[in-house]
């Protein structure tokens, strides 16, 4: 487990670091976790990435948070910037993502949160930092679902984040991509 959260804080660093050096005004971790995750609240791949032992209700809901902050985020993003690739593609994967998590909630007699997420946006000022953090959150997501995976599973729910992360994997190279083309 604590593996995972050490691969997450390298990547994330490395990133950083190199976006410091494009001279751009990329969030933070200290930044994202203050623009994502409020004081005395548990919230998405951030808090799951600081925790080392779940039930399966903890690691659904961290998901289902997690999934619906991107599809937030990337909303907002779209509305703001009037821009479209690669988040529309994206967007949808999150609606998918969020469709797949539901019926976990109803197999394992968990109450589905209330989408909060738009408490949890991280506003933005230029379109490269819409990018770099589309990188941020997808590293962090592929992060907490790894830390999922090394738990006891049942099957459905390990089938689930298993997607999950690879898709995010997907999505991380599409913003990296969007990074270095904007750069």
């Amino acid at each position: 487990m604590k593996k995972s959260l050490l691969i997450a804080t390298i990547l994330l660093s490395i990133f950083l670091s190199s976006c410091s050096e494009l001279g751009e005004t990329t969030p933070t971790y200290t930044e994202l976790i203050s623009g994502n995750h409020l004081e005395d609240d548990s919230w998405g791949s951030v808090s799951a990435l600081e925790v080392t032992e779940f039930s399966i209700e903890d690691m659904l809901l961290y998901a289902i948070q997690d999934e619906y902050s991107a599809r937030t985020e990337y909303e907002y993003i779209m509305s703001v910037f009037d821009v479209e690739t690669p988040f529309t593609n994206i967007l949808r994967a999150e609606e998918k993502h969020i469709t797949m998590l539901l019926p976990l909630f109803e197999t394992y007699d968990i109450e589905v949160p209330e989408d909060t997420s738009s408490d949890h946006i991280i506003e933005l000022t230029t379109l490269l930092s819409t990018f770099e953090t589309g990188v941020t959150a997808e590293i962090l997501n592929i992060s907490m679902y790894d830390l999922f995976l090394e738990q006891n599973l049942p099957d459905d729910i390990r089938d689930v984040f298993t997607s999950l992360r690879d898709a995010s994997v997907k999505h991380l190279a599409a913003f990296e991509k969007n990074v270095e083309e904007n750069s």
